[in-house]
């Protein structure tokens, strides 16, 4: 302890650089938690699906048809919070949001937290990130025209 005191003493702007950068490490760390506390990967997406999380995809329904996760239920972005009392139930459970790549999905995360959904997690990659991983996905069939 009496050597780091003297070091310390003997150089004061490599100490000073040294707790500077410790800082700035821990900072980062922090917000890094922060942003990415509520992505989850697909395979933690699958887990938590096994224990009866509810799955909401945000995209738009050409998206949506095209290919959704198995028991996804759809909502768009835009309609999210107006119909965020359908899912009140859901208020202390698990919810997994998705869109294509993941960005939408993120800005409805801050939606249903800001209405006191605390357990909603955005699927990090969209499903983009659940094609990629070989996750099966289903198509809505095509509505059949006035034949």
């Amino acid at each position: 302890m009496q050597r780091l005191l003297e070091y310390l003493a003997h150089h004061p702007w490599l100490s000073g650089a040294a707790v500077a950068i410790a800082i700035a490490v821990l900072v980062n760390e922090l917000l890094e938690r922060a942003r990415g506390a509520a992505a989850i990967s697909p395979a933690q997406a699958v887990a938590l699906m096994n224990q009866g999380a509810l799955v909401l995809d945000v995209r738009s329904r050409e998206e949506f048809d095209s290919g959704h996760i198995g028991e996804a239920r759809h909502v768009t972005s835009a309609d999210l919070a107006s119909s965020a009392d359908s899912f009140k139930k859901w208020r202390e459970k698990s919810i997994i949001l998705y869109c294509q790549s993941g960005a939408r999905s993120l800005a409805a995360v801050g939606t249903l937290t800001k209405q006191g959904f605390t357990k909603v997690f955005n699927l990090a990659g969209g499903i983009e990130a659940w094609r990629k991983n070989n996750l099966p996905v289903v198509k809505t069939a095509a509505k059949a025209s006035g034949k």
